[in-house]
């Protein structure tokens, strides 16, 4: 649609060079003396004129849907009749307007569909924008016409032998053409009085008067129009279409049959085009508002969250939590990371006890936690169940009343439970969300990835608990009351997403669901696109599905009313609708660069990517990272972003055909390892994160 847009709005193919003057050596001598009607269908140029006291007033480069309207009334008013040599790429976008010449009598003419000069082009161009002008007319009143004025023209005696030759050969394609011997000159615009003193022929003499009802502010024509008309009638002129004057038959005929409906397809398809590309520049601008008032409001909240939670003295409650907490490791199949897992469990700062739930392995995961030996660790084995299963079965056992969550791939830091827990000093905290960094940023998507969680995740977690109404508390680091947990009914496995589904449902309940950025976990993300892709399709897929699960807070009362009428739309818009339309940018980016304008295009998309920058150094000053891994940042834009844009679309087709998605197990290297204090290391390297500088 954007193509068929620009192509007619002359954005795309479009030639605007004007040729000069040149000899005339080749024109008949009969052609630069004789009248502005050159016919050229025959053997023979012939040459016509008007006769005295007919007046056939022609209208360039419309319809205009400002100004031709204005001319036709002034035309209809006093009763005069005219000349439109329309474009088809007006007359594509304004159809109705043709069709009202028409209607009140006017006669139509062709002036090419984008209105080149015609000496530039080949015989198979100029029969492409005759055709297309023809198929433009046929759509729009169903007609065709064998008129034509080609652009740039002026009188008959400023024929070429540049232009000359485009003459005859319109000719043989059954065209009259048409230039003027009397020019209004109405486009330099020179005031009313002259324009009416150009247009006027001496001594009752007939003429074709050039005028423009489009390219520009024609008000001067239209209130010149005014008194000429009836100045001219009182001195016994008529004002009539070409072939009235000439008492020719009419160059328009009907046009039926498969012509007709070319054209009007045609014509729909241009409409159509228009509309949409119309509404998608208002989208745009709508998701540029709302990306930027996102992105606003993220670095004000965020630094309104970091000054609150970083400030001296800042506690959740009047004492600190001291109580021990029960670890649950749900794991299915994770014999690499598992041991990682659990060793940086073994190192926690704070009491726990660890709980390790086999979802009915097959590679001995739960034979390596048992060969290790470690005391506080206990290894719950069932069936395949699933993993919300497998948490609920680890509740179930945990003896303590505070739950720490997290994904058999994760390893923890030593301070990362006393941190989590903390904020369960306040009695109206139910759940809280820790701080998950992607481990394993060595490659490109892992640099991606570690962007996505800094800026998307974490930064978005800021803003969403200082309006209280965080989505989703991460698999990989979160941390319930068990009462809170028992009140809701545990995890479900009505979704893909347990974790946006059990925070949610504690939102509605009227626990309050905290970030603690100081818990901090770290992750092994996917290391290849495929991998990424089923995670993200079953997120996306499983958000979708979590905010239908919880619809029914919009109109409810209480917690789940406001959770419901702040919270739902707030992550509809910004996780499953805004990015969903965002790839606009993109396409207008791709559309500007290839058609212009070229210059404003990167620079507004420079500037979007700029704002992003800023957003995202803020980010890493408050995670307080290492800013290097935002070199990648405008390739991220350009690649990553697009493969999230299309696993986003394809969530939106699964969830509308009502397919269901299974869960996806990703395979994972075991390639994080616990530094307690510090940041993991890859395996193998043989240094610490300690030796390398890289404290946290």
């Amino acid at each position: 649609m954007l193509m068929l847009r620009g192509y007619v709005h002359s954005e795309i193919l479009a030639d605007h060079r004007v040729r000069g003057g040149v000899a005339t050596g080749q024109v008949p001598a009969e052609v630069l003396e004789g009248g502005p009607v050159l016919d050229t269908r025959g053997e023979r140029a012939t040459s016509l004129g008007v006769p005295d006291h007919s007046l056939v007033l022609t209208f360039d480069d419309g319809p205009d849907p400002t100004w031709t309207p204005k001319v036709l009334d002034v035309l209809k008013k006093h009763r005069a009749h005219a000349v439109f040599f329309v474009t088809g790429t007006m007359t594509s976008r304004h159809p109705e307007l043709v069709r009202r010449m028409v209607a009140e009598g006017h006669e139509i003419g062709l002036h090419t569909f984008n209105h080149p000069d015609l000496s530039f082009q080949s015989q198979r161009r100029i029969d492409w924008e005759l055709s297309q002008n023809q198929l433009a007319i046929a759509g729009a009143a169903g007609i065709r016409s064998s008129l034509f004025r080609p652009p740039y023209s002026s009188f008959a005696d400023a024929m070429d032998d540049a232009s000359w030759p485009v003459t005859e050969y319109v000719g043989t394609l059954g065209y009259l053409t048409v230039v003027n011997d009397t020019d209004s000159e109405d486009w330099r615009r020179p005031g009313v009085d002259r324009i009416i003193r150009n247009a006027t022929p001496e001594d009752g003499e007939g003429a074709i008067v050039l005028m423009h009802d489009s390219g520009g502010d024609r008000s001067q024509t239209v209130r010149a129009l005014d008194t000429f008309l009836p100045r001219m009638q009182e001195e016994g002129y008529r004002f009539q279409t070409l072939t009235q004057a000439l008492d020719a038959p009419s160059a328009n005929t009907p046009v039926t049959g498969p012509d007709l409906w070319k054209g009007k397809a045609w014509v729909f398809m241009v409409q159509a085009s228009d509309r949409l590309t119309d509404g998608l520049v208002v989208v745009l601008a709508v998701i540029g508002v709302l990306v930027l008032s996102r992105f606003g409001l993220m670095l004000v909240l965020s630094g309104a969250h970091a000054h609150r939670v970083r400030r001296e003295g800042f506690r959740w409650g009047p004492v600190p939590v001291t109580e021990p907490v029960s670890v649950l490791v749900p794991a299915y199949n994770e014999a690499t990371c598992i041991e990682n897992t659990v060793r940086s469990l073994r190192d926690s700062e704070h009491p726990i006890e660890i709980i390790v739930i086999d979802d009915g392995s097959s590679d001995g995961t739960a034979r390596i936690v048992e060969d290790m030996g470690l005391p506080n660790v206990r290894v719950v084995r069932q069936l395949n169940a699933g993993k919300p299963a497998a948490l609920n079965r680890g509740v179930a056992n945990a003896r303590h009343d505070l739950i720490v969550m997290m994904d058999g791939d994760t390893v923890f830091e030593p301070a990362t439970v006393g941190e989590l827990v903390q904020p369960f000093a306040d009695p109206r905290v139910g759940a809280v969300a820790g701080n998950a960094k992607v481990g394993n940023r060595d490659s490109m998507i892992g640099a991606w990835q570690h962007i996505e969680y800094v800026m998307g995740f974490n930064l978005d977690r800021r803003m969403y608990d200082m309006l209280r109404c965080m989505p989703t508390i991460p698999g990989a680091v979160g941390a319930f009351r068990r009462s809170a947990l028992e009140r809701v009914g545990g995890m479900s496995d009505d979704t893909l997403a347990e974790d946006t589904d059990i925070t949610m449902a504690l939102h509605r309940d009227g626990w309050r669901v905290v970030y603690a950025e100081n818990a901090r976990a770290w992750t092994e993300a996917p290391e290849s696109v495929q991998q990424l892709w089923s995670q993200r399709y079953r997120w996306s897929y499983g958000t979708m599905q979590a905010i239908w699960k919880h619809r029914r807070a919009l109109v409810e009362r209480g917690p789940s009313g406001r959770f419901g009428r702040v919270g739902l739309p707030l992550v509809s818009l910004f996780m499953v609708v805004a990015p969903l339309l965002a790839p606009l940018i993109d396409v207008f980016l791709l559309y500007g660069l290839v058609f212009g304008p070229t210059e404003k295009t990167v620079a507004a998309w420079l500037g979007v990517l700029a704002v992003q920058a800023v957003c995202a150094a803020y980010a890493f000053r408050l995670d307080r990272e290492r800013m290097t891994h935002l070199i990648s940042l405008p390739l991220q834009q350009i690649l990553y972003r697009q493969l999230m844009y299309v696993v986003l679309l394809q969530s939106w087709i699964t969830a509308l055909t009502g397919g269901r998605l299974r869960w996806q197990k990703l395979r994972r290297t075991g390639v994080v390892e616990a530094a307690p204090g510090a940041v993991p290391q890859r395996q193998g390297t043989g240094t610490t994160a300690r030796e390398r500088g890289h404290v946290v």
